[in-house]
């Protein structure tokens, strides 16, 4: 008989936040393994894009996006340092400069993660 009682109307699917940390979790230790094979910056890239519709009003969209910019913003300027070197000689020094940058939003969107604290957008 209970085939025969209605179903009460589900509620939309709620966002997992949970799992949608530990992939953005996931993607930090992606972007700092990078430092030693870059081609885990590529994944984890694909990854945020992959999850971004997800996350979409979360806390945890924030995240994507800080690291959806950081891969980007660390990829020109990389680009930049390595032309700079065979143009002016300074591409070291961006190149430094690009180094630490990208292990500062590393460091910080991976303490505002732990926290389930959103990373304000910033260059």
């Amino acid at each position: 008989m209970d085939e025969l009682q209605p179903k009460p109307a589900e509620a939309p699917d709620a966002v997992d936040t949970e799992s949608l940390r530990t992939v953005a979790l996931a993607v930090y230790v992606l972007q700092a393994l990078a430092f030693f094979w870059g081609i885990t910056a590529v994944i984890g890239i694909i990854v945020d894009y992959v999850k971004l519709d997800d996350a979409r009003g979360t806390w945890v969209e924030s995240h994507l996006r800080w690291q959806i910019r950081t891969f980007w913003w660390g990829l020109f300027w990389s680009v930049v340092g390595i032309a700079s070197i065979w143009a002016f000689g300074l591409g070291f020094l961006v190149l430094a400069v690009v180094y630490v940058w990208t292990i500062y939003r590393v460091v910080k969107g991976w303490l505002k993660l732990t926290e389930r604290k959103r990373v304000h957008p910033s260059l």
